[in-house]
């Protein structure tokens, strides 16, 4: 038995027995993922996973079993590798952050400049991704500190921490007719072809939420991943753009409308796994974000059960 198994059958669950999905997480092939599988039952004694043919369906009663052990032992594994960093490298190191790209384009600057001034020593890496990329790399332990929206919240294995509430703004070309439009409305909206995020993103969700709930069904020509192509699109003309307002900042070529009273608030959170030993800078970074929380509340929360997301004033 070894880690990599252990790591393999962890991922199994986490991407729903798609062993190419698993493989992809791993760096590794599928013929190597499922030697492996077959190597540890056979070492075993037991069937961990419930097959159909090559295919994988579910995991076993020893599967299951297994895999509560396999999380139990990983999780060490990585508390015993950091432990010597913790207390040699308090000042120095890596902080890897997964995020949207929205957050590492508009948001993250101010509070990296300031982290730098404090920690010139710490080298920072961003990641950008999906929520779902985002939630998968802190529990692969690939990244420190996620930045997303709800889906961190909800993840029982996080502790989430707020970061700010947010609203969705609409661009529009200059003299576009919806800019007289008082009050703006989704019926006004709802009549010009529209270009916003794809779904699962940068609250999607609630543009959507929101048009259903008026019997709406906008005419979405074109769905992207951030705001910057969303721009790009809405000055050619194909159509107006639903964007994150802190995406407006500093837009000269786009006039941006107000929409808040249209669309439900969105809150960016920051997500860290639940009981993992961290670096000093790690608790520092959430504190700039947040200074509404104290490092031995952040710590406390971290490290023992508790709530899943912290709603403290932002």
């Amino acid at each position: 038995m070894n880690f990599q198994q252990l790591k393999i059958i962890r991922e199994a669950a986490r991407q729903d027995y798609n062993l190419t999905e698993v493989a992809n997480m791993l760096f590794t092939s599928q013929s190597g993922v499922s030697r492996h599988i077959r190597e540890l039952e056979e070492e075993l004694g037991i069937e961990i996973f419930i097959r159909r043919g090559k295919r994988l369906l579910g995991m076993t009663e020893p599967g299951k079993a297994l895999l509560v052990i396999a999380e139990r032992i990983l999780n060490e594994a990585s508390s015993v590798r950091r432990l010597a960093d913790l207390f040699t490298n308090e000042d120095s190191g890596v902080l890897t952050i997964a995020t949207t790209h929205t957050q590492a384009r508009y948001s993250l600057p101010v509070v990296i400049k300031a982290f730098r001034g404090l920690f010139p020593e710490v080298r920072l890496e961003l990641i950008q991704g999906t929520p779902q990329e985002i939630e998968s790399l802190l529990h692969s332990g690939a990244a420190d500190i996620g930045i997303a929206s709800e889906r961190l919240s909800t993840d029982p294995s996080m502790v989430a921490y707020p970061w700010f509430r947010w609203y969705h703004s609409l661009l529009v070309p200059p003299g576009h007719p919806l800019i007289q439009s008082n009050p703006l409305t989704l019926d006004d909206i709802s009549r010009w072809p529209l270009i916003t995020y794809r779904q699962g993103i940068t609250g999607r969700s609630r543009i959507d939420e929101a048009f259903a709930r008026r019997g709406l069904n906008p005419d979405i020509v074109l769905s992207a991943q951030d705001s910057d192509v969303v721009k790009t699109y809405v000055e050619l003309g194909l159509g107006i753009g639903l964007v994150a307002s802190q995406a407006c900042v500093g837009e000269d070529q786009l006039v941006h409308l107000n929409t808040q009273h249209l669309f439900d608030t969105n809150t960016v959170w920051l997500g860290l796994r639940r009981g993992q030993l961290q670096r000093n800078y790690v608790w520092r970074f959430i504190e700039i974000c947040n200074p509404a929380l104290s490092i031995d509340e952040i710590k406390r929360l971290a490290l023992e059960p508790g709530e899943r997301a912290i709603d403290y004033q932002i």
